[in-house]
Formats: C-alpha cells, sequence, structure tokens
C-alpha cells in the first residue's frame, strides 16, 4: 500500500550556488526583417516572419548570500562586548569617524577604540571628557564609558534617512534585556547612537573558557533569553539575529555582570501590523536571506517572511552550540555555502543534533521548529523546561533570571499539570517533523467530466505507441514527468491544444530542437528530465502564449523568474534531471499573480497560505533535494476552485481513479523530495 500525504483545497461558492553559464532561450513575435544584430552583447537573430530569437548566457549569483546577512564574528550592535578586540577591516571610501562625539546636548565623548564592524556599521568605545549636567546626573546618564554606534548616511539602511534601527529602540525602550538607548542623532556623514556599554558575549565567555560551558550556565541563558524574546515579541517585533555574538552580560564589577542582553537590532523586523494588530502576511522569497548562516532557522535560509518561531529556532542552535561546542553544518564551504547548510538543518533531526544534550534542549528544539507561521509561542512551557535543570533557588544560578520571574511564576502555578498537558492539548499537524523521502507529487483541479488517461513505468520505445493511440482518441499530452529513468505522461481531451510535437533527447534540453519548434509556432507546454540527463519536452500549438522563455540552471533560478516576472512572463512548465532545474515562462499564460514555494521537504505550510489568498498550484517540480511549486492567480475566476495534493511512494494509479469520479482531473505531477 503507497504511503499517501494528501492536502486540499475547496473551492469558493518557491541556492544558492553560482552556475556554470545557465542556457536561456527567448522567443517572441517582432516587427524586423531576418538579420543578425547584437544589442548590449546580446546576438539576436530576427527571422523574417516576424518571430524574434533570443539566446542569452547568464550567470547566476548567489541564493541567500547577498541580502543582509551577517556572518560570524561580523558585530555591529549597539551594547557592545567591552573584552572584544577589533578586527582588521577594509574602510574603504568611507570618511573616518570623528574623534568627539556630541549628540544634542549629551556630554562631549572621545572615540578610545573600535569594538566591532558589520554590515550596517560600527561600534566604538566612547569615553566622557566633559562634565555631565544634573540633569543627566539624576537620569543615571552619568556613565564614563559608553557604546558609540555609528552608521554612515549612504549606508543601505540609511537611504530614507536615520536606520530603522532607531525606531525598534523607540519600541523596545525600557523593556527587559535591551540595553539602553541614552541620545542619537547626526553629527556630519554619521548617524550616531549613544548606548550602554556592556560586558562580553557569551561567543567571548565560551571562546575564553576552552570553548566549553556548563549546563547550568547554558540553561539559564535559556531561561533569560526566552524572556527576552517573549518581551522584543510582545512589542510585535521579531530579532532576526539570535547567536552567541549577540547575547551580552552586563559590565565587570557592576551589579549587571550576571545580567544577559540582547543587541544589534539592524536585522528587527514587524510580526505584527501596529495599527490592526494583525500577524504579516506569509510570503517567500528565496532570493533573500537575512541573518546569520550558521543560527538561522531554516525559514530564514529559504527566504521566508520571518516571525516569532525564527527568532526561537535560532536560539536552539546557539544553545546546543555553547553546550557541545560544534553544529554538524559547520565546516561547509563554498560558493553554494547557505544551500548547504540549510540543507543540512533539515536532515537533522532534533534527536540527532541534541543527542549528547539534556532532553530539555531537545524537547525545546522540537517545539519550536514546529511552530506554525503565525503561531504563538509557549514562552512559559518552553523556560519550564530548563527551570528544573538549574534548580528552584535563584541565588546560586550562574545567570541571573530575574527577568524571567513572571514566566517562572506562571510555570510554577502549571507545574503539576505540565505532565498532563500532552493528553489535554489536540494533536497539531507538526511543521517539519519526519523523514525527508522522494515521492510522487500529484496535483488534482476541479474540472467538467473529461476523459483522461495516464501511463507510468513507460520506456522510450513505448512513449510513441500511447501518444500515437492517445492522438487517435482526441487527447493530448497535459503533463509528463520521470522517475528511475522511466517516463510518466498525461493525456486528456481537455487541453485545447490542436497539434503536439515532442522529441526525446539525450540532453537536458536540447536547444536547437527548440527553437525549431518555436519557428513553426509552436511552444513548450509540457516537459521533464531523468537522473540521466535525457528530456521529454512537448510542446504545442493551440496555446495562448505569444512569447517563450526557458532556463536551464544548476540551482532554481528564482533571480531569473523574478527578473521575467517583470517583464510580464509567468512560469508555466518546469523540469529537473538530477540536481539541475529547467524552467518555462510564458508572456500571456492568463495569470495575474504568480508565486514560488520551495523547500528541502515539502512546502505544506506554504502552500496551505498561498492557497488562502486565492493562489492555486499551477507547476512542479522536485530534485533529490528540494522540491518547487509554483501557485498563479488566474486572471477569470474558476467556476470550481477545488484543488487537491497527493504524496504518494508510487504513482497514484488508485487514488486517480478515486479523484476521478469526483471530477478531480491530473494537472501536474512530479517526483523528487517530499517528507514521509
Amino acid at each position: 500500500m503507497p504511503e499517501l500525504r494528501e492536502g486540499g483545497c475547496r473551492g469558493r461558492a518557491l541556492q544558492d550556488q553560482v552556475g556554470r553559464v545557465d542556457r536561456v532561450a527567448t522567443w517572441r513575435r517582432d516587427g524586423r526583417s531576418r538579420e543578425a544584430v547584437k544589442e548590449n552583447g546580446v546576438k539576436r537573430l530576427a527571422l523574417a516572419d516576424n518571430r524574434f530569437l533570443e539566446c542569452v548566457g547568464e550567470i547566476e549569483g548567489l541564493i541567500g548570500e547577498e541580502a543582509g546577512e551577517r556572518r560570524m564574528g561580523d558585530n555591529d550592535s549597539g551594547g557592545r562586548s567591552a573584552n572584544k578586540l577589533p578586527r582588521g577591516e577594509d574602510e574603504g571610501c568611507t570618511p573616518s569617524l570623528p574623534e568627539k562625539v556630541q549628540i544634542g546636548n549629551s556630554p562631549v565623548y572621545k572615540i578610545e577604540r573600535k569594538l566591532g564592524k558589520g554590515g550596517f556599521g560600527q561600534v566604538c568605545l566612547g569615553r566622557r571628557i566633559s562634565a555631565t549636567n544634573a540633569k543627566d546626573r539624576i537620569s543615571g546618564i552619568s556613565a564614563l564609558e559608553v557604546a558609540l554606534k555609528f552608521e554612515h548616511r549612504s549606508s543601505k539602511g540609511c537611504h530614507h534617512g536615520p536606520p530603522s534601527e532607531w525606531q525598534v529602540y523607540n519600541a523596545l525602550s525600557g523593556i527587559h534585556g535591551v540595553p539602553r538607548v541614552h541620545y542619537k542623532g547626526r553629527q556630519g556623514d554619521y548617524y550616531v547612537m549613544v548606548m550602554d556599554m556592556l560586558g562580553p558575549s557569551l561567543w567571548d565567555i565560551w571562546s575564553n573558557n576552552s570553548h566549553t560551558m556548563s549546563t547550568d550556565m547554558v540553561a539559564c541563558i535559556a531561561i533569560e533569553a526566552i524572556s527576552i524574546l517573549e518581551n522584543m515579541h510582545s512589542k510585535g517585533y521579531v530579532h532576526g539575529d539570535v547567536k552567541p555574538e549577540n547575547f551580552l552580560l552586563g559590565p565587570p564589577g557592576t551589579h549587571d555582570e550576571k545580567r544577559l542582553f540582547l543587541v544589534d537590532l539592524g536585522l528587527a523586523t514587524k510580526w505584527k501590523d501596529a495599527s490592526t494588530g494583525q500577524h504579516v502576511v506569509y510570503d517567500q522569497r528565496p532570493d533573500i536571506f537575512r541573518g546569520t548562516v550558521r543560527y538561522a532557522s531554516v525559514h530564514a535560509h529559504l527566504g521566508r517572511i520571518g516571525s516569532r518561531r525564527d527568532d526561537l529556532e535560532s536560539l536552539a542552535y546557539t544553545l546546543v552550540f555553547l553546550l557541545r561546542g560544534r553544529l554538524p553544518w559547520q565546516g561547509l564551504q563554498g560558493e553554494n555555502k547557505g544551500f548547504l547548510v540549510c540543507k543540512k538543518k533539515m536532515a537533522t533531526a532534533p534527536i540527532a543534533l541534541c543527542y549528547f544534550c539534556p532532553l530539555p534542549f531537545r524537547l525545546f528544539l522540537e517545539y519550536v521548529v514546529n511552530l506554525k507561521f503565525d503561531e504563538e509561542p509557549n514562552y512559559a512551557k518552553y523556560i519550564s523546561l530548563f527551570d528544573g535543570i538549574v534548580g528552584p533557588n535563584p541565588e546560586i544560578r550562574p545567570l541571573n533570571t530575574d527577568g524571567a520571574q513572571k514566566l517562572i511564576y506562571q510555570v510554577g502555578q502549571k507545574r503539576g499539570r505540565l505532565s498532563m498537558e500532552g493528553e489535554d492539548e489536540q494533536p497539531k499537524k507538526r511543521v517539519r517533523m519526519g523523514t525527508p523521502a522522494t515521492q510522487w507529487i500529484s496535483v488534482y483541479n476541479a474540472r467538467r467530466p473529461m476523459k483522461q488517461r495516464y501511463h507510468y513505468n513507460v520506456t522510450d520505445l513505448r512513449i510513441a505507441q500511447h501518444i500515437e493511440k492517445g492522438n487517435e482518441d482526441g487527447l493530448f499530452i497535459s503533463c509528463v514527468s520521470s522517475s528511475a529513468n522511466l517516463w510518466a505522461l498525461i493525456m486528456d481531451a481537455g487541453t485545447g491544444y490542436t497539434s503536439q510535437v515532442y522529441e526525446l533527447s539525450q540532453n537536458f534540453l536540447h536547444k536547437e530542437w527548440i527553437l525549431e519548434q518555436w519557428e513553426k509556432n509552436y511552444y513548450i507546454s509540457a516537459l521533464a528530465g531523468s537522473n540521466n540527463s535525457s528530456s521529454f519536452v512537448v510542446m504545442s500549438k493551440g496555446t495562448q502564449y505569444s512569447q517563450q522563455s526557458y532556463k536551464v540552471s544548476d540551482s532554481f533560478p528564482f533571480k531569473w523568474i523574478t527578473k521575467k516576472w517583470r517583464e510580464g512572463f509567468y512560469v508555466t512548465s518546469m523540469a529537473t534531471a538530477g540536481a539541475r532545474w529547467a524552467v518555462v515562462m510564458s508572456r500571456n499564460a492568463g495569470f495575474s499573480n504568480q508565486v514560488v514555494e520551495l523547500d528541502f521537504l515539502y512546502p505544506s505550510e506554504g502552500i496551505h497560505w498561498r492557497w488562502d489568498s486565492g493562489h492555486r498550484i499551477t507547476a512542479t517540480a522536485a530534485t533529490p533535494d528540494q522540491a518547487a511549486i509554483v501557485l498563479s492567480v488566474p486572471r477569470r475566476k474558476l467556476a470550481d476552485e477545488t484543488q487537491e495534493t497527493l504524496r504518494t511512494s508510487t504513482f497514484p494509479t488508485q487514488h486517480v481513479k478515486e479523484k476521478w469520479a469526483k471530477n478531480l482531473y491530473i494537472s501536474s505531477v512530479c517526483y523528487g523530495r517530499t517528507v514521509s
């Protein structure tokens, strides 16, 4: 019996690698005579019968390695460790920092040394050299040393004025675990914040202690960090870059030396709309990455909008790192590092990652990786996991956990019921638990009764026989796929095509043949690739397309897709061959909007969010590592918007017949990465 996973949407009454030079081909209509021309270094051939061919060689950039990434050690937070020495850096053409700083009526501070530098600014130690006024003494702003954070007015975070981080600090002013900002303003070419000077970071402590940290200490960090994040989240913000370098203790020798602070709000974003109180809308942009590769959540790697679960997943990785000294994805290198790290994270089960950790660490990770996009985390429950490790007496804890007392009190009130919670709670669908698998993904649309036929496990030699018989019965190919170097094809009477040609090729794809068919007014309507890099391409007449382009790439070509979207193209079919992708995009495709869900398992949650927003699956493809689902909004409202999906370990023969009985017909099928 095949293993079955099903999803459905009833009718209403999308790395990260630098590939080799990728192949792009485009066909369009143009009113030129037949002549070869060169425009912008691209050779174009205008044909006599008003069609226009374009063949372009492109190299794709990194996915997830360009936008807002903070690498290990690239510190640029407001509160800063006094123990961290400056690193060598390239100042480029940025004007030098002023020797002295005074913001408004603040004291005058002299810059002593740099503490760190990152993508959004640099932090220096400032020493007060002028006397404080009476108002400052009353408010406590009389420290001899402060942290000065500088951000140049030309930096990408200051295009529209002061850094967005200022707004976040304003919103979080006074909450537990966030350093105080005493002054902020502009001096010369720099936006400047005057902040509390803090002590060593957790990275400093771990590094200076032979790369080890006690279980008691890490458990206290967990308790206090969860409390700090709960406070930040309650204000409507997520941090976006939780890691050991961004957790600092208070200054040594002060009453705050055992207090934990979370710094660097440069990547903080809103998870809640302040005006409506509603959660931000779900979205995925696989070409955008925010965070630090080692600690980022898998959702951040995949370009999904940040939410509360992402901070907690990053915290879980931080805790395991501090306790065990290493994460399994450390050491992965290369231009596709982000791709490899995300793949490894999704393939590493919590029980494996936390094998040598006390049970609470595994339970915490399991809870947070299964949070839904808009789900409210149970912060008190998470704290209860670690509170039992460190004991009930706060006086002997290696870290001050006073900030978490409110949540700890909630835990104490519930402690007698915690063991029963699993029985009381309704079972919920897990977001990311399961075993990676390769399966058939089939999509079914509601249609008027029609004739549809499927063939699977078809060899090259039998393809022609099945197609000829289908054509005799008035059927055309609507979609094709491949598994184990054998083919599957779906033929039906509802395509609207008037003529069809196909080619089996040892190439993925055979460009010359495609160009030849384009000249004859055929358009690509279905394609598939096999593990041995051969391809099955179907081209049809009678489509609504007016222009078409395709790309073959070693990684999913989302940047190219977004470029073509801006030009009015939409994805109309996709295929894979091994780890390679082929994407076909067409003009006049009948869509008004389109999105991509890309995942190393199966993007079930994203698909349901897209269904709820009016999208329907219009193309699927999967490699052994990733699944890509394209969803579109049709320009014309469908009479019945019902759509269902299945994931099965074998071709879904029996299920197809059950769907037919409900007037649901296969619209797309592929074989590749899912989760069982």
